[in-house]
């Protein structure tokens, strides 16, 4: 299990709703900490680790010692969003790359956590972008997709290196090619749940 790399076919992959809340999604979820605070983030979606599910991991504070700040999202809704603001944003599947991004200041969200039990919060500030740029991975977006033609026009060619990094990645083996990818997200989707030994593998 690793973070993958756009274009990685799962990062716009159509996330499904998780059926089913059991070992292997919490094994899944604890790697994707772990994951996370290697690569210094604050936040990781499913289909960052090649899953086509609805959920995400955040910590806020990126300390793997504030554990209190640990939180998990599982089948999301944003149900309303207000206001605007504009803050640097990079993302762990097109690393050391960032630019600036306006999103709402507001929102409030609605999802289960890891023991089945669901809420719906008001966020703003910081944690309301963390989870509005998660939210974005699951439903097949990344941040350079709310850049203007400029700004994105500036990073364009560190996105280029990224992408040619992981289809070398492809040449080498490590992943197989684009349509074998699909037709496994699309087999792993059609059964509601993480398979038993993904978080090892």
């Amino acid at each position: 299990m690793r973070i993958v790399l756009f274009p990685h076919p799962a990062l716009r992959f159509p996330s499904v709703d998780i059926q089913r809340i059991d070992d292997a999604l919490r094994a899944t979820v604890q790697r994707m900490f772990e994951l996370m605070y290697e690569s210094k983030g604050v936040g990781l979606a499913a289909n960052q680790v090649g899953l086509p599910f609805r959920f995400f991991v955040i910590n806020p504070s990126g300390d793997p010692a504030q554990k209190d700040q640990e939180q998990v999202f599982i089948n999301p809704i944003i149900t309303s969003k207000r206001g605007s603001d504009i803050h640097e944003e990079g993302c762990l599947s097109l690393p050391k790359i960032y630019s600036d991004v306006e999103r709402p200041a507001e929102i409030t969200i609605d999802a289960f956590d890891l023991n089945g039990q669901s809420s719906k919060r008001k966020l703003k500030g910081f944690i309301a972008r963390v989870i509005q740029h998660e939210y974005d991975h699951i439903e097949g977006f990344i941040f350079t997709d709310r850049l203007d033609s400029d700004a994105h026009d500036e990073i364009y060619a560190e996105i280029l290196d990224v992408a040619e990094q992981f289809r070398r990645q492809q040449a080498e083996g490590v992943y197989p090619d684009d349509d074998t990818l699909i037709a496994q997200l699309q087999a792993t989707a059609a059964t509601g749940r993480i398979p038993a030994d993904f978080a090892a593998t």
